[in-house]
C-alpha cells in the first residue's frame, strides 16, 4: 500500500472502503508498456520537461495575474506505474473518512478489496492516457504536478507536433490547475470539503433511490432523449436520483470541475504563438484526437466518464472566452474571491448571467 493510503487505513482503525494497495497492484498489472524510447531522447525529455514548468507557470501567471508572489517550482516527472501509486496516493487522502468503511477482516475486507480491483482497473486505463497532472492532495507540501513522460511522448508522436511545443503546451495546462490551487487559499479545502459532502451522501442516495424511481421513471417518459435539464447538461439517471441536497452538491462539484478545466485549456491556447509556434495546430490535432478512438475506447471512455470531461473543457473555455471579453482578465478573476463567487452550474452554459450576478447589468 502507498504511504498516503497506508496513513489512511491507520487513521481509521485500518478500515477503508477501498483497498489502495489492491488498486495499484491491479492497475500496474494491467497496464500497458509506454513507448519505446532511445536513452538519450527519454533522457532530454525528462529534463525538459522538469525545467519546462518554471517558464511554464511564468507565462500563466503573467496572463492570469495570479500567484506573482509564489515560488516557481519544478514539476515531477514520472512513467505511468509512478502516475498510479500518485494517483492512489490522492485519491486516499481526499476520500479518507467520507465514504462508509468496514472492517478490511470478513465480509469488509472482500468489499474494499473488490473496490480495489475496479478502482485499479480505472486506473490502468487512465494511466496510459493522463499527459499531466496537478493534485492538490498529494505529496509532502499538500500538492504535487505531475508529468507522464510516456504519454506525452507517444501523444506527440501520435499528433505529429513540434516536441518542445507539445511539452510547453502541456506545462502550460497543469501549471494553471497549480496555480488556482496555490494562489486561491481556500480553494482547497472547499473542494474537499464538497467532495466529502457528496461521497457522504451516497448512502442516503441509495437509499432514496427506490422511493423517487416512480417519479423518475414518469419524468423520462415525458422528455425526449436530447432534454436536457435546467442545469446546462443533460438528464442522468443518477442525478435524478439524487436527494435535492445530494444533488446541490453535485451541481457545485461540476460547476467548479468545468471552470477549473476550461480555465486551464482557456490558458493554454491563449499564452499564444509566441510561446507555443504550433498551437493553433496542436489545439486541432489534440481536440480531434480526444473525440477519436475505436468502439471499445468510446464505450470505456463512456463508462469512465471521460466524455463527460470532454464536454467540461469545452464548457469551461467558452464561460472564460466570454467573462474575459466582456469585463477583461482581472474581472473573470472574482471567480477566486469565495465560494459564492464561483459560477453556478447554469452559469457555465450562459456566462453573461454570472457577469451580471457578480459585476452588474452591463451596457
Amino acid at each position: 500500500m502507498s504511504a498516503a493510503a497506508a496513513s489512511a487505513a491507520e487513521s481509521t482503525g485500518n478500515r477503508t472502503p477501498v483497498d489502495w494497495g489492491i488498486a495499484v497492484s491491479t492497475a500496474q498489472r494491467l497496464m500497458k508498456p509506454g513507448p519505446v524510447v532511445p536513452r538519450e531522447e527519454a533522457e532530454r525529455a525528462v529534463e525538459q520537461l522538469r525545467e519546462v514548468t518554471g517558464v511554464a507557470e511564468a507565462h500563466v501567471r503573467e496572463l492570469t495575474g495570479l500567484g506573482h508572489d509564489l515560488p516557481l517550482l519544478p514539476g515531477d516527472v514520472v512513467d505511468r506505474r509512478g502516475w498510479v501509486a500518485a494517483a492512489a496516493d490522492g485519491l486516499a487522502t481526499l476520500t479518507e473518512g467520507a465514504l462508509p468503511t468496514g472492517s478490511t477482516r470478513g465480509i469488509g475486507g472482500v468489499l474494499a478489496g473488490s473496490a480495489g480491483v475496479q478502482a485499479g482497473m480505472v486506473l490502468a486505463y487512465l494511466g496510459g492516457r493522463v499527459l499531466g497532472q496537478y493534485d492538490p492532495f498529494g505529496g509532502d507540501d499538500g500538492g504535487r504536478l505531475l508529468l507522464v513522460a510516456p504519454n506525452i511522448i507517444a501523444a506527440q508522436r501520435a499528433l505529429d507536433v513540434p516536441a518542445e511545443d507539445f511539452r510547453m503546451w502541456v506545462c502550460l495546462h497543469e501549471c494553471t490547475h497549480r496555480l488556482q490551487f496555490t494562489a486561491v487559499p481556500w480553494l482547497r479545502d472547499y473542494f474537499a470539503g464538497e467532495v466529502t459532502r457528496f461521497l457522504s451522501g451516497l448512502d442516503e442516495t441509495a437509499n432514496g433511490a427506490f422511493t423517487r424511481l416512480p417519479e423518475v421513471v414518469r419524468t423520462l417518459r415525458g422528455r425526449s432523449e436530447d432534454d436536457t435539464t435546467g442545469s446546462g447538461g443533460p438528464i442522468g439517471l443518477m442525478e435524478m436520483l439524487q436527494s435535492p441536497q445530494q444533488r446541490a452538491v453535485f451541481d457545485r462539484l461540476i460547476a467548479l470541475s468545468t471552470l477549473l478545466e476550461g480555465h486551464a485549456d482557456h490558458v493554454m491556447d491563449a499564452v499564444g504563438p509566441a510561446v507555443v509556434p504550433s498551437v493553433a495546430t496542436i489545439r486541432a490535432r489534440f481536440t480531434a484526437r480526444r473525440r477519436g478512438g475505436g468502439m471499445l475506447d468510446r464505450i470505456l471512455r463512456t463508462v469512465l466518464g471521460v466524455d463527460a470531461k470532454v464536454k467540461q473543457y469545452a464548457v469551461g473555455a467558452a464561460f472564460t472566452r466570454h467573462v474575459v471579453d466582456a469585463v477583461g482578465m482581472d474581472g473573470f478573476n472574482d471567480v477566486w474571491t469565495s465560494p459564492e463567487t464561483i459560477p453556478l452550474r447554469a452559469e457555465m452554459g450562459d456566462p453573461a448571467a454570472w457577469v451580471r450576478r457578480v459585476h452588474g447589468p452591463r451596457d
